[in-house]
């Protein structure tokens, strides 16, 4: 489904990323791994458009991803949910779910799609009316990722979905992941919680200052020593 080849990618004169190569299948859940600082968000931004790779090819589904204006990546099944949330705070939940059912395709279907994901976070429902910033930081990540999938996604890239959460809601964020993936969406996600993310993927890269360092199934990097160590305190 995407497709990456010898991605180079930065800020200016500085290089965040360096020959990146890697695949994500339909159905599956794929974890990109590392410290603060590898590159994981940058990896994210180039593959939403947001931040443009500066030497390699990408495709999703075939369709050269490098050619593609920014704000049509969406169009081509790709939702991002991204660092930090970014909900508009004075909106209401279902204002926020509107705005990422934009694209065309996906306003034709807003009755289906608005049920879809009420029905996948009753609590939403429940506070459709309530301003997206006075919800609590679990809520507001449910509120993010059930705003990508108003869009109709084929491919939902999570950016560090457990960042800033108390430990029993990063619990149910990793369940919620889980579900995704068995209802059949293809995730890829950027997450510094290791030991939690290997227990929710099917396979998985290291990503070290910018440079693939290693990559696998779920379970073959979770028995790795050198990833133990490293990022598992064990």
């Amino acid at each position: 489904m995407l497709e990456l080849s010898n991605i180079d990618a930065g800020y200016g004169a500085f290089q965040a990323l360096f020959g990146v190569s890697m695949s994500v299948n339909a159905g599956e859940a794929v974890a990109v791994i590392g410290a603060n600082g590898a590159g994981k968000t940058t990896l994210l931004r180039v593959i939403s458009g947001l931040l443009p790779a500066t030497a390699g090819t990408m495709t999703m589904e075939g369709v050269p991803l490098t050619e593609i204006a920014p704000h049509k990546v969406i169009s081509t099944g790709i939702a991002h949910v991204p660092e930090g949330r970014r909900l508009f705070p004075r909106l209401s939940v279902e204002n926020n779910l509107k705005i990422g059912a934009f694209i065309p395709a996906a306003r034709d279907k807003f009755s289906e799609r608005l049920g879809f994901v009420y029905d996948l976070f009753p609590r939403l429902k429940e506070r459709r009316n309530q301003l997206a910033g006075t919800l609590s930081g679990g809520e507001q990540q449910m509120c993010a990722i059930a705003r990508a999938l108003m869009s109709g996604p084929k491919l939902i890239l999570l950016d560090e979905p457990s960042m800033g959460l108390a430990p029993v809601i990063v619990a149910q964020v990793f369940d919620l992941v889980r579900r995704l993936s068995r209802e059949g969406y293809t995730v890829l996600i950027v997450e510094q919680n290791v030991r939690q993310v290997l227990r929710i993927v099917d396979r998985a890269y290291l990503l070290e200052v910018g440079r693939l360092k290693a990559s696998g199934s779920a379970q073959e990097l979770a028995a790795s020593d050198e990833i133990r160590r490293a990022y598992m305190g064990i």
